[in-house]
């Protein structure tokens, strides 16, 4: 087991988060061993980016996007899956989160008008 740290947003998000979905979150990301991160699979992808690998662990509904730091892992990002944010994170688009935050309350209430 890793000890997990959290950055200001990841801390952010998991507030926002039902208890229940936090232990498990939290449960998700602390139990990986070092043998899956040596082996991704589905669930744990690994890729490089400004000269670090970083870890998404597929978590349910959420991406915990990660690095190792000696025996901890730091987290730096939880994400809602399918959300804008994850995709640009995901294919390194040249966007600020100033401009996704920006963007992000038109983007949610059109995702909302296709729900109904």
């Amino acid at each position: 087991m890793f000890q997990v740290n959290f950055s200001e947003q990841a801390i952010q998000q998991l507030d926002r988060l039902d208890k229940f979905v936090q232990m498990g979150l939290v449960e998700q990301i602390s139990s990986l061993t070092d043998e899956q991160l040596q082996q991704p699979s589905e669930s744990l992808g690994r890729f490089h980016r400004n000269g670090k690998t970083l870890y998404r662990l597929r978590a349910g509904e959420y991406r915990l996007y990660f690095e190792r730091r000696g025996a901890a892992l730091f987290c730096h990002y939880v994400l809602h899956r399918n959300t804008l944010s994850d995709f640009v994170y995901r294919f390194k688009l040249p966007v600020s989160e100033e401009q996704m935050l920006e963007e992000n309350d038109s983007f949610w209430r059109y995702l909302e008008t296709l729900k109904r």
